[in-house]
């Protein structure tokens, strides 16, 4: 048994490696080929938003939602404005049936009051919170699955905000 301890370990790092390399291929590639979408960041708890070098984000298709009535899984189907701002949001459970000018964006609820899209903070170098403050949109690239990647922080002039 001692002489397969050393291959098995071998292996499993292997399919490690080779597990972490797809998850950043998939993320490279949202990055390169999704969809911009600028959703509006919703206020949140003064005490929470800043907290170190990261800012806690509340997006408003979060907020005002029935949340108990909500699958555990889902999807936030969302249509855009002219300026790829989200200006409607429905749920389903299902990612189909969109229409041609919905987005999907995969959601988990984690508890009866919120739901995530998996981009609830965003982190900055240290000493640079001041210039964050002044944010009005998360820029999520999102795909056709419903995986959506923040690359950033916006401005009232839908800047990036670096």
């Amino acid at each position: 048994m001692k002489k397969y301890i050393i291959p098995i370990i071998i292996l499993n790092l292997l399919l490690a490696l080779v597990y972490i390399n797809h998850s950043v291929m998939k993320k490279e590639k949202l990055l390169k080929e999704g969809r911009l979408v600028l959703l509006e960041l919703a206020p949140v708890d003064p005490r929470s938003l800043m907290q170190g070098d990261y800012m806690a984000l509340r997006y408003k298709i979060s907020s005002n939602i029935p949340a108990d009535s909500l699958k555990r899984r889902g999807y936030c189907v969302v249509t855009l404005d002219a300026r790829d701002i989200v200006k409607d949001v429905r749920y389903q459970s299902e990612i189909t049936p969109t229409r041609s000018n919905e987005y999907p964006i995969a959601y988990t609820r984690s508890n009866r009051w919120n739901i995530n899209i998996g981009a609830e903070s965003f982190f900055f170098q240290e000493g640079k919170a001041k210039k964050y403050e002044k944010a009005k949109y998360g820029g999520l690239k999102i795909d056709k699955n419903g995986n959506s990647l923040l690359i950033g922080l916006y401005d009232e002039n839908l800047r990036k905000i670096e």
